[in-house]
């Protein structure tokens, strides 16, 4: 679904992203470790858009996609969610999952004059959808609760929520188990698997917690010094000397 060929990113004297070619498989849930400052959220900035790449080439369905903003990898079904969670504080659950999809007709100061039932209608259907959401999710408990009175782990719940409004074809999840608790992080790895299973998402997902890559993920992809060290099952990459040593040392 996306690849890689040879792209590098460097911050004046820093390397951030050096010479890195990789593929993430369609219907896969692909894993990405490595140390502190291995490069992993600057190659996830480098694919969602929000980075330009210094040199080599990604491609998503076999078509280039290297330079392209985020809001047009966005249009492609192509969605990231961050460590922090980025909802809209003051906005309710629900509204959250309604002012997703792009392109609404309200959004036009003259629409609202001219297309009022055509806004009635998208805002039913956005309405429908979001339910339908909550429900996979379990967060119809929380729907009319403001954004930012969620916990972290439903927070993360949330974004996901989020990326199933536009039927995301691939999510970049940066460390969506940081700062959840155990009985959340069950909850959004079950989650993942059936948005996986059912309605066919690819993941690509950056995390520390290697139970949870270990439960979740097939390829693991290693990355240090801004290079991809290894890739291989999980089984062989926690058996793998070179592995054990960029995380812990000689």
């Amino acid at each position: 679904m996306i690849e890689l060929k040879n792209v590098s990113k460097h911050f004046g004297g820093i390397k951030a992203v050096e010479d890195v070619s990789l593929n993430i498989r369609e219907g896969s849930i692909t894993g990405l470790i490595g140390p502190n400052g291995a490069g992993k959220t600057t190659l996830f900035n480098i694919i969602a858009g929000f980075y330009t790449p210094d040199f080599g080439e990604i491609k998503f369905e076999g078509s280039n996609i290297s330079g392209l903003r985020s809001d047009e990898l966005f249009q492609k079904g192509i969605l990231r969610t961050f460590q922090i969670a980025h909802e809209f504080e003051n906005l309710t659950v629900r509204e959250n999952l309604m002012m997703v999809p792009g392109s609404q007709i309200g959004e036009s100061i003259l629409h609202t004059w001219i297309a009022r039932n055509r806004i009635k209608i998208q805002e039913k259907e956005n309405h429908t959808k979001a339910t339908k959401v909550m429900k996979f999710l379990d967060l119809d408990h929380l729907e009319s609760e403001k954004a930012g009175s969620l916990s972290g782990g439903q927070k993360k719940l949330l974004e996901l929520g989020r990326t199933m409004m536009v039927d995301a074809k691939i999510v970049l999840l940066d460390e969506v188990g940081a700062g959840v608790n155990k009985t959340l992080l069950k909850k959004i790895g079950e989650s993942i698997k059936k948005l996986n299973k059912e309605l066919g998402y690819t993941f690509f997902m950056i995390e520390h917690d290697i139970d949870f890559i270990s439960s979740l993920c097939d390829p693991v992809i290693v990355m240090t010094d801004g290079s991809v060290l290894t890739q291989g099952t999980v089984n062989e990459i926690k058996n793998d000397d070179r592995v054990i040593e960029a995380y812990l040392g000689n």
